[in-house]
């Protein structure tokens, strides 16, 4: 995994221009079964794929929390959302809450969240390769293929499969 992880910035970059022509056309005219597609293609990534293998998401990016994520999140610790907020949380250029710091506080040394069942909707959702209306969200595919090996070999897979 150390040595996937390691080279996957680079394959990321060497696919950029041809993966942004790819979504550009994409997005112009969506397949009819396009939702379908990915949704397939997701799970057969995910047959193959242990996330506690790799956690690059975690290590490297931090997931935007929504007022809903804070409020359950801070539940589960027993504070008050603004407490939460306080101690792992600050505000981006965008009025978006996330983490202070990455990696991960949440991340354990073996891979686990220790929040997981409370996880924030980006970090379940995450690489959002099987969402609807995929087209929409090009642009944040385009960043998680040089974070996420699943994400990476999904796009490659995707552009076998979906021919425009």
């Amino acid at each position: 995994m150390e040595d996937i992880l390691r080279d996957l910035p680079n394959k990321a970059k060497e696919k950029h221009s041809e993966n942004k022509k790819f979504f550009s056309k994409l997005k112009k005219k969506p397949p009819k079964n396009l939702d379908y597609v990915m949704q397939e293609l997701h799970h057969e990534e995910f047959e193959r794929t242990d996330c506690l293998k790799c956690a690059n998401c975690c290590k490297t990016t931090g997931p935007l929390f929504t007022n809903a994520d804070v409020e359950r999140i801070a539940k589960h610790f027993r504070m008050k959302p603004s407490q939460f907020i306080d101690a792992y949380l600050k505000v981006d250029e965008e009025n978006d809450y996330v983490l202070q710091s990455v990696p991960c506080t949440f991340l354990g040394a073996d891979n686990y969240c220790s929040i997981y069942e409370v996880r924030p909707k980006a970090c379940r959702e995450f690489p959002h390769t099987d969402r609807k209306k995929f087209q929409q969200i090009s642009n944040l595919t385009l960043k998680n293929v040089a974070i996420c090996p699943a994400a990476f070999n999904i796009v490659e897979a995707m552009k076998k499969s979906i021919k425009i």
